[in-house]
């Protein structure tokens, strides 16, 4: 009997990207089928371990994140996992692909390191340390690993050969509720006789300099250490063990200097020291744990587009993409001559510009020892797309400039591009504002003395991140120091997290994230326990923020960060936004409510569900009371005012949204179609406007050029996204505000726009089981393709207008069903497949010719004053504002 047997593609765990000392003793598995149209009855599942071979049949249709369906794994269990599904008659599939994991050490009990630091003597503070230990084997190794972490950064070396790429190990974390550490597979690198096994240490975001002005240093402690276990298996099956104890020594390293901000400098004339034995400092951290987020990579190379000599000794290099990284070179020279590289994003007036660094000097130095080096950086990363290498000796040679671009090593999901080449610059402009953000937490901008994470910032990108990136490990990590220190913050989340500026207040939209960030990972990634861990700081919030404010449930009278940024602010005051901040903090406050329902019912906590939903209703009720009109207009009459109640489901019913889409409309018309928003509405502006039925309003704002717009920063050759909209004047001179990166993500959230819209794929069910397909055309478009590889599988589209003739054609995976809409109005339900679909093309919307609006009502000005969030940040100018990125 011939049947359709699927495939089954892509076993996985979790949502590791590499499943080596994982800290799951059940880890879920998924896998997606190809080959069929129809997902399977039933499959099989193998595991091959140290218990020898195990199988175990189940439903075929659960194949994201099911149940571990075997035993628990112990520590350093390491088991392959094979699947293969089954037809209806009993009739086998191919196995799939084997795919591995290996728990860590899931036991306090399973270390018998301790941790280890310099002696105080040549603790390399400001520079960096090198701790080491011979390890004497007899005999060749089966297998071996490397179990380390660190307060500080580190990297490793053993025998001379660098123990993995991570770099800037073991990242940014509150590192008093969770130092993870990494696994590593050292087989290859151990031999028999003598080995050496090297660390170098650095201060890194544990003791190094952080935030801006004086900045805070040593915020986690005054001195860096190191914990690392070697375990290896040798040939005859006996075990050994070893780990950081006072049987290591320490010694300075050639980098002398070394901050995340400031740049390293390495002095190749430092040669080897005195080694002095390190001080052993107390038992296993409690807070160690194995990590749930991808490690910082290398994940490409660049080379200069252009470079030109600016001055005697000089020479610039435009790497053509403002990236975050390092570069690396090979140079030779005479001993002690030195080389110097300077870093910015942008040149004004012939020169780098280094203001918008503010106090980050963003400076590598290389002293060279007399013979040729390849050198890049290793404790630090830059904010940049030009450099300036300049060199003191005439002797000195430097080849082979390089960028390295370093980022965390989240999967690639989304492609997105139109017949609109500024379109496509604009989406793959926010997918590199992700990467250079995303250096172990999410930050809000990777150049100046800031590089924090900012939760206002992720809470209005997180939707475009996961359009482009498979951020679920990379986001839950970020989320579970987010909890850890919001109990400690009397229930708001920090500012910033990793929180550094110690007791924060609640701020509309940046506290948000706790409750806007899990939910979207669930929307996308289709993961219950996410919001299960999230629901203590969820409701943590929401309730804060109920009691913020009171009986009438209008959250007012506290500082605001607002509309942050609106472009019509002053440049030295970035909160003085057209819109009244507590209407934006009471809409916020109606959304997470609603929010924190419908997380309510996913986990089936009723009771719940009915509270949340009905405070949503009470606080939307009271929005209505207070800022708008029976007819639909909203106090203020701004493009953020009007977005954000639309947006939110807030108006009474279909005339007062009819109204306020009117008005809206009219809003954008009379700006010329330039955007008059900033962070809390500029991410529901254009959907404002499409779902409302003004779809080509949205496009002819969308190709406005004239500033403040997404096309003018393109036009001015910007290839991330800037914070300003106007970060770069007309003239090419830089804005004078404080607030001005060239590469800030929260204004790309509107790459989840084009890809819900301009591409047309869009969950209707986490994960994308279910999946709307429908683009909008419109504009001067002409045809647009995007992809995404969602948990089941790879959805495209890929629609093109010939004259009147529209065509779509489509790829559903297995498991997934799709609701495809068509310009001429038509539904279609498929299934997997390849799907074309032709017809006469017409806009489903006209474009509109709704008159702009009047003045706004007099009853409706009730707040003008602009309120920011006080002094939270110490050091902070008078009149200059905070750092709220």
């Amino acid at each position: 009997m011939v049947t359709d047997i699927a495939h089954v593609r892509d076993v996985r765990f979790e949502h590791h990207r590499e499943a080596l000392g994982v800290g799951e003793s059940r880890p879920r598995l998924s896998w997606r089928y190809e080959g069929t149209r129809t997902v399977p009855e039933f499959v099989e599942i193998e595991v091959q371990g140290q218990n020898g071979t195990r199988h175990v049949r189940v439903r075929g249709d659960d194949h994201v994140l099911r149940a571990w369906p075997f035993a628990p794994l112990t520590s350093r269990e390491r088991s392959a996992v094979r699947v293969r599904a089954l037809d209806r008659w009993g009739a086998a599939g191919v196995w799939s692909a084997p795919a591995t994991v290996e728990a860590g050490l899931l036991r306090t009990e399973d270390w018998l390191a301790r941790m280890v630091a310099p002696p105080r003597g040549v603790d390399g503070e400001g520079g960096a340390v090198e701790l080491r230990r011979t390890i004497d084997l007899t005999l060749p190794v089966r297998h071996a690993r490397l179990y380390v972490t660190s307060w500080g950064v580190h990297v490793a070396h053993l025998n001379g050969v660098r123990v993995g790429e991570e770099r800037l190990a073991p990242g940014w974390t509150s590192y008093h509720h969770r130092l993870p550490y990494r696994a590593h597979d050292i087989t290859h690198l151990l031999g028999m006789g003598e080995n050496l096994l090297v660390i170098t240490l650095a201060d890194g975001w544990y003791r190094g300099r952080l935030g801006w002005d004086a900045g805070f240093s040593r915020v986690y402690g005054e001195r860096t250490a190191v914990l690392a276990q070697v375990e290896a298996v040798l040939q005859d099956g006996r075990s050994l063990e070893l780990g950081t104890d006072e049987h290591w020594f320490a010694a300075p390293s050639p980098v002398v200097a070394t901050s995340l901000y400031d740049g390293e400098t390495r002095d190749e004339r430092r040669g080897a020291a005195a080694w002095s034995p390190v001080e052993v400092l107390d038992a296993v951290p409690h807070a160690l744990v194995a990590p749930t987020t991808p490690p910082v990579l290398p994940t490409e190379v660049l080379v200069p587009v252009a470079s030109e000599v600016v001055d005697e000794g000089t020479t610039r290099y435009d790497l053509g993409q403002n990236l975050v990284g390092v570069l690396r070179m090979r140079v030779a020279g005479p001993s002690g001559a030195t080389v110097t590289v300077r870093h910015a994003e942008v040149v004004e007036d012939g020169r780098l510009a280094v203001r918008p660094l503010r106090g980050a000097r963003a400076i590598d130095r290389l002293v060279l020892g007399g013979q040729p080096v390849t050198w890049q950086p290793e404790f630090t990363v830059h904010g940049f797309r030009y450099a300036d290498i300049t060199t003191d000796h005439r002797d000195v040679r430097v080849e082979g400039v390089q960028a390295i671009v370093v980022h965390t090593d989240m999967r690639r999901t989304g492609h997105f591009e139109c017949s609109d080449p500024e379109l496509t610059r604009l989406w793959e402009n926010a997918r590199w504002s992700l990467r250079g953000n995303a250096v172990s937490v999410p930050t809000d901008c990777p150049q100046r003395d800031e590089r924090l994470g900012w939760t206002g910032d992720i809470a209005v990108f997180a939707p475009a991140a996961t359009t482009m990136y498979d951020c679920a490990g990379f986001l839950s990590s970020w989320l579970a120091d987010l909890a850890a220190e919001q109990e400690e913050n009397a229930g708001a989340p920090p500012l910033v997290v990793p929180s550094i500026l110690g007791p924060t207040p609640p701020v509309a939209v940046w506290g948000d994230a706790a409750v806007v960030v899990p939910w979207t990972l669930y929307e996308r990634y289709a993961d219950v326990s996410m919001l299960r861990r999230a629901w203590a700081s969820m409701t943590s919030w929401v309730e804060l923020v109920r009691r913020r404010a009171g009986d009438d449930l209008i959250w007012e009278g506290d500082r605001q960060f607002g509309d942050w940024l609106d472009p019509a602010a002053p440049a030295d005051e970035p909160a003085a936004a057209r819109t009244d901040p507590d209407l934006v903090a009471t809409a916020w406050f109606a959304r997470s409510a609603r929010l924190v329902a419908r997380a309510a019912t996913v986990l089936g906590r009723t009771g719940d569900a009915r509270r949340y939903a009905a405070l949503a209703d009470a606080v939307a009720a009271a929005f209505r009371r207070t800022f708008t009109t029976p007819a639909g207009r909203i106090a203020g009459e701004t493009q953020t005012a009007y977005a954000t109640a639309l947006a939110f489901d807030l108006l009474p019913d279909a005339a007062a949204r009819q109204e306020a889409a009117r008005r809206l409309v009219g809003l954008v018309e009379r700006e010329k179609y330039r955007i008059a928003t900033g962070f809390a509405g500029t991410p529901f502006l254009l959907d404002a406007l499409t779902d409302t039925g003004h779809v080509q309003v949205a496009y002819r704002l969308l190709a406005e050029t004239s500033p403040p717009s997404y096309r003018y920063q393109v036009r001015m050759g910007a290839t991330t996204i800037w914070e300003r909209w106007d970060s770069l004047l007309p003239d090419g001179s830089v804005n004078p505000g404080e607030m001005t990166s060239f590469n800030h993500y929260a204004y790309g959230a509107v790459a989840d726009w084009l890809q819900r819209v301009v591409g047309g794929v869009a969950p209707l069910e986490p994960g994308y089981r279910r999946t709307a397909i429908r683009p909008l055309p419109g504009g001067d478009l002409t045809h647009a393709r995007t992809s995404l590889l969602t948990p089941y599988g790879r959805i495209a589209t890929h629609w093109r207008l010939d004259d009147d003739r529209y065509t779509l054609n489509a790829v559903v995976p297995t498991g997934v069903t799709a609701e495809v809409g068509l310009p001429d109005g038509t539904r279609h339900v498929v299934g997997a497949g390849d799907h074309t679909f032709t017809t006469r093309h017409r806009p489903a919307y006209p474009p509109s010719s709704t008159p702009p609006p009047g003045p706004p009502d007099a009853t409706l000005a009730r707040r003008t004053v602009n309120r920011s969030p006080g002094p939270v940040h110490r050091g902070r100018a008078k009149g200059q504002g905070h750092s709220a990125c």
